[in-house]
């Protein structure tokens, strides 16, 4: 390990039971599968995972601040894989009433997925733990997570304020 680090920050949105999800094909670090939208840190955005995550949302599906509502992080990982240290910043919002969202998005398709089948869709390795944690346990709190990933899950922690 070289001390390289990898920032992304995502961001799921959700309207109506149901949460937006991406199906990514082409990305540099993940094989084709579900994760919200999203990606890597610009040089100028390294202090303000929120910028990235908003700025990754214009870009990907002509989204912005004003068309969300309840934008909290909710979750943060570390991931070491390849040589690098992945830190991954999720975002969850809900949709304003009465804004819709574009059918097309170039990173691959859009779904809305209802809740109760989020966690079947095929996610990269932290988003899955982090999904499966925010439907059973992470929706009904305000906390902040943090996740350590293992080989064989994440272990999550509330990152509190003292």
């Amino acid at each position: 390990m070289d001390g390289h680090l990898r920032n992304m920050a995502s961001v799921y949105i959700m309207a109506e039971n149901k949460m937006l999800m991406l199906y990514r094909i082409g990305s540099r670090v993940v094989a084709p599968s579900w994760c919200g939208i999203g990606g890597h840190f610009e040089k100028d955005e390294f202090n303000d995972a929120k910028r990235a995550m908003l700025r990754e949302l214009k870009e990907e599906i002509n989204l912005d601040e004003n068309d969300l509502e309840n934008i909290k992080l909710r979750y943060i990982t570390l991931r070491n894989k390849n040589g690098e240290i992945r830190i991954n910043y999720y975002f969850f919002a809900d949709l304003r009433n009465g804004v819709s969202v574009q059918n097309y998005c170039s990173e691959g398709k859009l779904q809305w997925v209802e809740f109760e089948k989020v966690t079947e869709k095929k996610m990269p390795y932290t988003a899955e733990y982090v999904l499966k944690h925010y439907m059973e346990k992470g929706r009904y709190t305000d906390y902040l997570y943090c996740g350590a990933a293992e080989k064989e899950k994440v272990v999550f922690s509330e990152l509190e304020d003292f």
